[in-house]
């Protein structure tokens, strides 16, 4: 039997759109004769929709557009497609309203429907919001064609019903689990339908977390992951077949549309062996392919032609400048130069010489004659004061104002270019530099830059190479270096590490090694930038706790270190 999986890039809502998609994926499927079909989680829809499954007419109208795709797909086809139902006994029940379901379609109709059984509430998830779980075993029996005398029984799962794997985990993460359920039914396959949100290797540990399953129940699994980038999250794709001995047999691809072909023997009960994808082959060319796709993405999906973002002659817009220009082609990014004098002339030149690199579009805006303007406006109250940090500031709101108003006249999305270490800390500035639609590294912390952006070198200069050597500066007052206020990078990037992403206390951290007035200070610093992280643009997700949606600290607060 041919079994095709169809690894998709959805947009939200765009239900006609979606199911275009499925039905050219069935069409060519049937083309070769496959006999199913599977789609990600959530395909008709697009995952995740959020609030959207809170207007009735929503789940109306994705409901009408199931029924008709299943009339228009080709009749000899079985095709799951992930979908939202209603549950019908939930006001009878006191049950949440929904369900996250998968559809098999046939023949021109909705034959059955599964729904999800675990349902993931931490950090990007909350689907306990809208969604009930499902209670019974999802299986379903195909024949193999009209002369078959014996059907298969294949088991259905969705994304977070593999990730209970006691034997794998050495714990449960819930009460009940769907693969032991299934296997100890007799199913001949398991399949799973998947959105599963991208952060740096992720898809190693799905690959092997599915290898332990399939091989420790010996039932072959297929595993068909969404792609693309919906708001901050990243879907990698990276959809795999694994035989029953635990070997990954065919893989698609990474980080793109795809739709693989495999054939499966009941007989041996294995999978035939097919052709296997090249990975990403370092974890920054993996990132980098992540943010590429989700810059692409979300200007794509709020069609926005166009992006703009401000070039200081750093590194971290220079990496910004190199991911837009990858994401959606030279001619549609502009960089915006703003010299003040406290911009080195090193500054503007490594600037210049990256948009030449680059070949992007360019304007210099000098902001000097701004800044004496508002000198000169503020001077009767500043006055008997000393220099500090709001003149500093005034700069870069000065620079966020321009890129704004550049940004509104002609409809660009403006990028914000803060890293995730200066984010972490604040520092950055409200209204200056953190203005824009999307922060696009906010989710690399400051040493993953700078590996980025020497692998972005290794074939030939992109980023200048004094770009790289020079000490990172905001030059917002004269000589000034990050240093001045912050521990090296190195330092600082591994206590955030171990605060942001393993949550460990100041005993905890202190006992690693580092020092502890240091650590005070970068956890105080941490807790104070609460109020500017609720303010700051959408951050692409690349690593197991990015600030946004799974990022859910309160502001006013009083906690110790």
């Amino acid at each position: 039997m041919k079994i095709a999986i169809a690894q998709l890039n959805p947009t939200i809502g765009d239900l006609v759109n979606n199911a275009h998609k499925i039905l050219n994926a069935a069409n060519l499927a049937a083309s070769q004769n496959v006999r199913l079909l599977l789609t990600p989680e959530l395909s008709l829809c697009g995952y995740p929709p959020r609030d959207l499954l809170l207007y009735p007419s929503f789940i109306k109208s994705l409901t009408l557009e199931l029924q008709e795709l299943a009339q228009k797909l080709p009749s000899q086809l079985a095709v799951l497609v992930g979908t939202v139902t209603p549950n019908n006994a939930a006001a009878i029940n006191g049950e949440k309203p929904l369900f996250n379901s998968a559809a098999l379609l046939e023949n021109g109709e909705v034959k059955q429907l599964f729904h999800k059984c675990l349902l993931p509430n931490y950090d990007v998830f909350d689907e306990h919001r809208y969604f009930e779980s499902g209670k019974q075993p999802n299986y379903f029996e195909l024949f193999l064609d009209d002369h078959s005398s014996e059907p298969i029984k294949i088991g259905v799962t969705i994304c977070e019903d593999l990730w209970n794997d006691e034997q794998f985990w050495q714990k449960r993460h819930y009460q009940q689990n769907p693969i032991k359920t299934l296997a100890n039914l007799g199913v001949d396959l398991i399949v799973n339908l998947s959105a599963s949100p991208y952060y740096l290797a992720k898809p190693k540990l799905r690959e092997t977390m599915l290898q332990h399953t399939s091989k420790y129940y010996q039932i072959p699994l297929i595993y068909v992951n969404q792609i693309g980038g919906n708001d901050e999250l990243i879907f990698d794709g990276n959809s795999f077949v694994v035989n029953e001995h635990g070997e990954i047999v065919l893989k698609a691809k990474s980080f793109a549309e795809d739709v693989k072909i495999f054939t499966w023997n009941k007989s041996f009960k294995k999978i035939v062996l097919a052709s296997v994808n090249n990975f990403p082959n370092t974890e920054e060319e993996e990132i980098w392919s992540a943010l590429v796709l989700g810059v692409k993405d979300y200007a794509q999906k709020c069609q926005f032609s166009k992006v703009i973002l401000g070039l200081s002659g750093g590194i971290d817009s220079a990496l910004v400048a190199a991911i837009a220009t990858e994401a959606i082609g030279a001619n549609n990014v502009l960089g915006i130069l703003m010299p003040s004098p406290y911009s080195s002339d090193h500054s503007l030149k490594d600037a210049e010489k990256l948009v030449k690199n680059l070949g992007i579009n360019h304007q210099t805006l000098p902001i000097s004659g701004i800044m004496k303007t508002y000198d000169n406006l503020l001077n009767p109250l500043f006055s008997g004061t000393q220099f500090g940090i709001a003149e500093e500031n005034l700069q870069a709101r000065i620079r966020g104002n321009l890129l704004m108003a550049i940004a509104n006249k002609f409809g660009y999305l403006l990028l914000s270019t803060g890293n995730k270490s200066e984010i972490a800390v604040g520092y950055c500035t409200l209204y200056g530099d953190m203005n824009g639609g999307l922060a696009v590294i906010a989710d690399v912390p400051k040493t993953r830059v700078f590996s980025l952006c020497h692998w972005l070198n290794r074939h030939q200069e992109i980023i200048p190479h004094n770009i790289l050597i020079k000490p990172p500066s905001a030059e917002l007052k004269p000589n000034q270096t990050d240093q001045d206020s912050l521990p090296p990078y190195e330092i600082l990037d591994e206590i955030l590490e171990r605060r942001i992403n393993h949550h460990q206390s100041f005993d905890e951290i202190c006992e690693a090694g580092f020092n502890a007035n240091i650590v005070q200070k970068v956890l105080k610093l941490v807790a104070r930038a609460e109020f500017k992280r609720k303010q700051a643009p959408l951050v692409l997700k690349v690593t197991d706790k990015a600030f946004g949606t799974g990022w859910r600290m309160p502001i006013a607060s009083q906690i110790s270190p």
